[in-house]
């Protein structure tokens, strides 16, 4: 009989995304009376459903409620709101920066590396003065108040050139995030000038989509991709496919086929990079900057250590007879599955058992074009409109974690349903000291 451990493992999760809150929570349901410690390390104090941000940022859904709490959701476990600065596998080591600004160094027995992916930057002149990403609830809120202040600066100058600065918005990237984002904003705007701006009109309304690949939303048929352009641009919005941005300064847009305008919104969505702490860590990496693991998500050459979601190389095993360098894709369907499956290997291994392959053939994708609009391409159908749209939503709403979010955000499209959507700008949310500063100095 093997002797019993003196000290808890030490389990220590890097994120708290779909990977870290979900390995977490598979973790303390499964986990015996100090048979393990769990230590969850993420900037920020809740996981955020990245689907969801569109909406969010459109007003179909409140903000607060597609993001969990860590603390509320994973109570056997000790959450550090603290940012990975530093991982020494050789020390078992990580070294962090708190909230509060100190840094302090966390060792583990068992290290899981859940950092996710962070926006891909790429060298254009402007991009980072004038650039805003999305893909965190706070870009979400900031962008849908920015959107709404413009709408209102727009009704109030007298000048038609700020106007028509003021009215254009321009989405760089034709993924998921971008057609998503740029589909329910403008849907917002629309509603808004209809109803609430009787100085403004929906074709003063400008939105430019700029991909530089020639085509949009990669993960479904091509067919789908084409319709999705056909119904943009029925709605008045331009499609610059095979276009790459080259300059963004003082928001003057310079695409490469000669195009040339200026705005005041450019919302960056054009990929993503596996978060750059990895590269300065001892772990092996393939050359996308990922962490290499098997396909039981053991860091290939540590089996100490775990990895899964954005920032992992997990073989895809359901494509590697095709193709035998195939890895899992970034999105939620996979990170959440391989979530599940990873606590349940690291509670074998702790327990002497072997872990279990992940396999898993992608179901498909689901986008959201606006209110009662969308696209699919699950099992092997081809679904459009008003149905993809109901399918976009029902897949999502059953992969929100927690029931309480799950009743929280039904209840907003009930709502929705019921009343006007709300379109009112919260402009000083994004300078709430500007009024202060005044009155200081009047």
């Amino acid at each position: 009989m093997a002797g019993v451990k003196s000290e808890p493992t030490r389990i220590l999760v890097l994120g708290g995304g779909y990977v870290g809150l979900y390995t977490a929570y598979g973790l303390q349901k499964m986990l015996r009376a100090n048979e393990a410690s769990v230590t969850v390390v993420d900037p920020q104090p809740h996981m955020t459903y990245a689907p969801f941000l569109p909406e969010a940022a459109a007003g179909a859904i409140e903000p607060r409620h597609v993001v969990v709490p860590l603390r509320r959701v994973l109570k056997r476990c000790h959450v550090l709101t603290a940012r990975v600065t530093k991982i020494e596998h050789d020390r078992k080591a990580v070294t962090v920066e708190a909230a509060d600004g100190h840094v302090e160094q966390l060792n583990y027995d068992v290290l899981v590396v859940a950092l996710g992916a962070v926006a891909r930057i790429l060298p254009i002149p402007g991009l980072v003065e004038e650039g805003i990403a999305f893909k965190t609830i706070g870009e979400a809120i900031y962008l849908r108040n920015h959107v709404m202040t413009k709408l209102d600066e727009a009704a109030s100058t007298l000048d038609p050139e700020q106007r028509k600065r003021l009215l254009t918005f321009t989405v760089v990237g034709g993924g998921f995030a971008g057609i998503e984002a740029l589909a329910e904003l403008e849907d917002m705007t629309r509603f808004a000038v209809e109803h609430y701006y009787p100085n403004l009109k929906v074709e003063d309304i400008r939105w430019v989509l700029v991909e530089a690949a020639g085509r949009i939303l990669p993960e479904v048929r091509e067919t789908l991709g084409v319709y999705t352009v056909e119904q943009l641009e029925k709605r008045g919005i331009e499609v610059y496919l095979s276009t790459a941005a080259k300059s963004f300064e003082n928001g003057h847009v310079v695409l490469s086929d000669g195009t040339e305008f200026d705005t005041d919104t450019i919302i960056w969505t054009a990929g993503v990079k596996a978060n750059p702490v990895l590269a300065s860590s001892d772990l092996p990496l393939d050359k996308r900057g990922r962490v290499e693991a098997t396909a039981a998500m053991q860091v290939v050459g540590h089996p100490d250590v775990w990895t899964a979601g954005d920032n992992a190389a997990v073989p895809d095993l359901s494509r590697t007879e095709q193709d035998p360098t195939a890895t899992c894709p970034p999105n939620a369907q996979h990170a959440v599955r391989q979530a599940r499956l990873l606590a349940k290997n690291i509670i074998k291994v702790i327990r002497g058992g072997k872990p279990k392959d992940y396999y898993h053939k992608n179901l498909g994708a689901v986008a959201s074009l606006g209110l009662h609009k969308g696209v699919a391409d699950a099992l092997n159908l081809k679904i459009k409109g008003f149905p993809a749209w109901l399918f976009h939503r029902a897949y999502h709403l059953k992969a929100m974690p927690t029931w309480n979010r799950k009743i929280r955000i039904l209840f907003d499209w009930m709502l929705g349903g019921l009343f006007r959507r709300e379109v009112i700008s919260l402009g000083q949310i994004n300078n709430p000291r500007e009024e202060f500063d005044r009155l200081s100095k009047s």
